[in-house]
């Protein structure tokens, strides 16, 4: 059974079998904890029922591509979870070059379907503290606007985020989205939640990915997500995506579109400030 009360040093010497020594930010989530030797550790413990079952599936899946690198899961259960800790440097073009083919081999590996998840990772799960269902589709366009972008419009317009008129713009979107959507692709096999904050810098040149809300979809979302937030040498990491798998025409212009999904997660989470952004992505998807 699981301690309630456990911190996260107790909680990584139950996972890992080994004595901590040391621990910062120990209130924090995800905490550094240093086991005897010397290792150092970072601790997460999920609150919400299914979530560190999530995260981790979706790291071994990702991990099993063989392609983007992830941090090792050193431990796990229920409600926590020990993860090696990955020294980062300042990002570069060579290491974002590098970056962007191993990401379009991840994606090259594949899943079963549209919204698939990761083999052992629960249906219903999680990007950041938002719930995400995962429920297979075999039809791209018609699978992201019932799973990816209505739910969180729906709930956007229930907090009273985005104003009943301005769902319309959104909702005419995936009502446009067959003919929108480009060229049909296979399911491939995405991070999710695909941010600067969740691609880590090695130190030793070679970019990790963290914290992932991995499941089967469409290849160009990861791409639009790392592009939103802004990311160190974002031009350089295409570059090196589109030389190992170039892009469908009008990739560009679909950038809006694949951006409506996490800018709703986030209009959810944080506010009216990203329900203007996603509004703006839905008017450009649709002038594209």
């Amino acid at each position: 059974m699981v301690n309630r009360g456990e911190d996260p040093g107790q909680a990584a010497s139950r996972l890992t079998g080994r004595r901590v020594t040391g621990s910062r930010a120990a209130s924090a989530s995800p905490a550094e904890v240093t086991l005897e030797g010397g290792t150092v550790v970072m601790v997460k413990r999920g609150d919400a029922p299914g979530a560190v079952r999530a995260e981790v599936a979706g790291l071994y899946w990702l991990g099993a591509a063989d392609a983007v690198r992830v941090p090792a899961v050193l431990g796990h259960d229920e409600r926590w979870m020990v993860t090696e800790r990955v020294p980062t440097g300042h990002p570069d073009g060579a290491a974002a070059l590098r970056f962007g083919h191993a990401l379009a081999a991840l994606h090259a590996a594949g899943a079963p379907a549209f919204g698939a998840p990761p083999p052992g990772g629960p249906e219903e799960a999680y990007i950041g503290l938002a719930p995400m269902r995962n429920a297979p589709g075999t039809d791209w366009p018609h699978w992201y606007a019932e799973h990816r972008v209505l739910p969180y419009l729906r709930g956007a317009v229930d907090a009273g985020t985005v104003r009943p008129g301005e769902a319309t713009v959104i909702e005419r979107v995936c009502e446009r989205l067959p003919d929108l959507a480009g060229p049909a692709e296979p399911p491939a096999r995405l991070h999710g939640d695909l941010w600067n904050g969740n691609v880590l810098w090695g130190a030793d040149g070679e970019v990790r990915l963290i914290d992932p809300a991995a499941h089967g979809g469409h290849r160009e979302t990861d791409l639009a997500m790392l592009q939103l937030f802004g990311c160190p040498h974002v031009d350089r990491v295409l570059a090196g995506y589109r030389e190992a798998a170039p892009l469908a025409e009008g990739w560009q212009r679909r950038i809006g579109l694949h951006q409506l999904f996490p800018l709703l997660v986030h209009a959810v989470l944080f506010g009216r400030g990203y329900a203007g952004q996603a509004l703006a992505a839905a008017r450009d998807a649709l002038a594209g």
